[in-house]
């Protein structure tokens, strides 16, 4: 099962994507946001071309794991994408993602602090991605019912 996952931020939005059997995660683009549905249009555009089965929406709580108003603003949009896709749509915590990604595009080379910001959307989506597709893989259900993991009992 292909999996696409979003990190969704106010300018940009990181995207990935699993290869064919669900189990490898890698950045495929970063789409900069314009009107809201002209995203939504093009995520949904993605979705089509690549054979996306399921969408994970990372989800930025708080490091108690709270919902702040980013994480509010992040499920508004994950209610728009999901009337404009035929895919299920769940959430999943990122609260580390981007400290994660930040590591990896410096440890690629990026000597700019503004490369290496302007290169972090796409693989932070990835570090959320292959987060998902481990704990799924390992047993773990969480985030199958829409859920964020942090409110996921276990199952």
């Amino acid at each position: 099962m292909r999996v696409m996952a979003l990190d969704v931020g106010d300018r940009r939005i990181g995207v990935a994507i699993s290869d064919p059997t669900g189990l490898i995660a890698s950045p495929l683009l970063i789409l900069h946001r314009r009107r809201q549905q002209e995203d939504l249009q093009t995520i949904a555009q993605l979705v089509s071309e690549h054979s996306v089965e399921r969408i994970v929406i990372g989800l930025p709580t708080t490091l108690r794991g709270e919902l702040g108003p980013q994480a509010q603003r992040v499920m508004r949009f994950g209610e728009h994408l999901e009337r404009a896709v035929a895919v299920p749509v769940v959430y999943w915590d990122e609260r580390h993602s981007t400290v994660e990604a930040e590591e990896i595009v410096r440890a690629r080379g990026r000597p700019g602090r503004r490369e290496r910001r302007a290169a972090v959307d796409d693989v932070a989506a990835a570090v959320i991605l292959q987060s998902y597709l481990d704990a799924h893989r390992s047993g773990s259900r969480a985030g199958d019912r829409g859920e964020t993991p942090w409110l996921a009992g276990e199952d």
